[in-house]
């Protein structure tokens, strides 16, 4: 029997290129806007973290870094979008719920991955800024944080284009995305094909400049390494 043919036809989605062009746009925003509130999140919360029980956030912290380290994010999402609004939380639109469920799922993974560089901070570092004077903030600020985020930057560069590319399903709460102009073709298209090779082509781009951009970005501040 032979096989059925199948002729690819982009053209067809020659009008589609707006829809696109828009999803692309939107994808890129938001993922900018979660990669720089995740990541001060999580600086925030490795310090909580790292000062140990005796710091009066550690407790919640840590509930909040296991609930969403140990739940799906599409979870999360409809938690915030859908869970929400029940208890009188409303969102202008559901753009703003998208970021807020990125920025603290990213957050959370931030968290765990800044503390893991502090942790290895050598005891000298400390030392010599308790023998200058220096308070715990201004140490953690001037000291510790720096060079934490220097060894920590590729992993958190990592994490961040992973959300990127998770923040696929804010389509499921009409967020237009790149994924929901892919769905939108191809409901009125039918070609399945040209538009999801098109949205993973995208995305493929989107991943390997934001890993690029943000470790260039990354060696540029921190003066080499990364």
């Amino acid at each position: 029997m032979a096989a059925p043919s199948y002729t690819i036809n982009f053209e067809g989605l020659a009008e589609y290129a707006g829809v696109f062009t828009h999803g692309v746009l939107l994808t890129a925003g938001v993922a900018a806007v979660v990669t720089v509130l995740g990541i001060m999140l999580g600086i925030a919360g490795a310090v909580v973290r790292h000062s140990g029980r005796r710091n009066p956030l550690y407790y919640p912290w840590t509930a909040y870094v296991e609930i969403v380290r140990n739940t799906p994010f599409i979870v999360q999402l409809f938690f915030i979008f859908f869970g929400l609004p029940s208890l009188g939380f409303q969102f202008t639109n559901e753009v703003s719920a998208a970021i807020l469920a990125l920025v603290l799922n990213l957050g959370a993974y931030a968290t765990e991955i800044v503390r893991a560089g502090i942790a290895v901070t050598p005891k000298g570092q400390w030392e010599a800024a308790r023998v200058l004077g220096l308070s715990r903030l201004h140490t953690y600020l001037r000291v510790v944080l720096p060079p934490a985020l220097k060894r920590v930057w590729p992993a958190l560069v990592g994490q961040c284009v992973l959300v990127m590319l998770g923040s696929a399903v804010i389509s499921q709460i009409s967020v237009q995305d790149l994924t929901y102009a892919a769905n939108w073709a191809q409901s009125l298209t039918f070609l399945s094909f040209e538009c999801y090779l098109i949205a993973t082509l995208l995305y493929l781009a989107l991943a390997v400049l934001m890993r690029r951009g943000m470790l260039a970005l990354g060696r540029r501040i921190f003066k080499g390494g990364c």
